[in-house]
């Protein structure tokens, strides 16, 4: 991917919310331009930073930076501000 564009800090919120829930969500992502989106499902484990770019993880050890999210469990990103 391009350089790394930050997420609205309240959609973050809500990832952090799924977090300490350890609740199972459902991640919509796109990692390329002009692709398909890409379903994955888990538990988030873990927010963390690596080279200035915001990842997740999830319990199965998935990882995917931020700005390749377009919902997780339905809510979308480019709702928030």
């Amino acid at each position: 991917m391009s350089d790394y564009t930050p997420i609205s800090c309240s959609f973050y919120d809500e990832l952090e919310a799924l977090a300490t829930k350890h609740q199972h969500c459902t991640l919509v992502y796109r990692t390329e331009r002009d692709t398909p989106p890409i379903t994955y499902q888990g538990v988030i484990a873990d927010l963390f930073i690596k080279e200035k770019v915001e990842y997740l993880r999830l319990s199965d050890g998935f990882e995917l930076r931020l700005d390749a999210l377009l919902a997780v469990d339905n809510k979308e990103l480019r709702n928030y501000c």
